[in-house]
């Protein structure tokens, strides 16, 4: 769904593209920064898959992600703005402050992570500098970064072994877990087998509970 202001715009303005898939978030961010002249917002996503090909269409100058949505997350779609030589800069949104959720983001290209609670002209103001190409992190996440730094470094599992163990975590079998990523069983249990090598452990309940303390999943 696209919302585009009729009216002329001045040539400083900012075009922002809003993405996230709860309605009334979207509704109460696109009420709170039409308040400011310098910002247009042109479009609105509810997943990241849509925010991706309006991205394309709109050409935003800033993309405020949610994280977590159906279809394509945040940071995948991320991944992929920020992947175009002329792409736009992306301020990650969300109510997740959980060192697995920063650092995908931040890996995936984000100019910037804010959680949802932070004050509004905090957001405008990191929406303006994340147009200017720089970095702008919440005070929590540059904590959790500095003290992720200082941590010994964890084992680095591949997106899908991550899936894999994500869907485990909810209880389901190897054939459940194939059917839910779109997978051979097969290829179910050799990601299960190497995510067990670099978690040093040797079975599903030790491999979700390694995970989970490492930060790599959560319930």
């Amino acid at each position: 769904m696209t919302s585009v202001t009729p009216s002329p715009v001045p040539a400083a303005t900012l075009r922002l593209l809003v993405v996230d898939d709860h309605p009334v978030v979207r509704m109460g961010l696109v009420a709170m920064l039409s308040e400011h002249e310098d910002f247009e917002v042109v479009g609105e996503a509810a997943d990241g898959a849509e925010a991706v090909l309006l991205a394309e269409r709109l050409t935003p100058d800033v993309v405020l992600m949610d994280l977590r949505m159906p279809v394509l997350d945040g940071a995948a779609a991320t991944a992929r703005l920020r992947s175009r030589a002329d792409g736009p800069a992306v301020l990650v949104l969300t109510t997740y402050d959980t060192d697995a959720d920063i650092v995908r983001a931040v890996e995936a290209g984000a100019n910037g992570y804010l959680l949802k609670d932070s004050p509004r002209e905090v957001l405008a103001d990191a929406i303006r500098r994340a147009a200017r190409g720089e970095t702008v992190l919440a005070p929590p996440v540059v904590a959790r970064l500095a003290s992720r730094m200082r941590a010994p470094a964890g084992p680095s599992l591949t997106d899908r072994e991550t899936d894999v163990l994500r869907c485990v975590a909810k209880g389901l079998s190897n054939a459940a877990v194939g059917r839910e990523l779109h997978i051979g069983e097969a290829t179910v249990k050799t990601h299960l087998l190497r995510a067990f090598e670099k978690l040093g452990v040797a079975d599903r309940t030790a491999a979700v509970t390694a995970a989970l303390r490492a930060g790599i999943i959560e319930l």
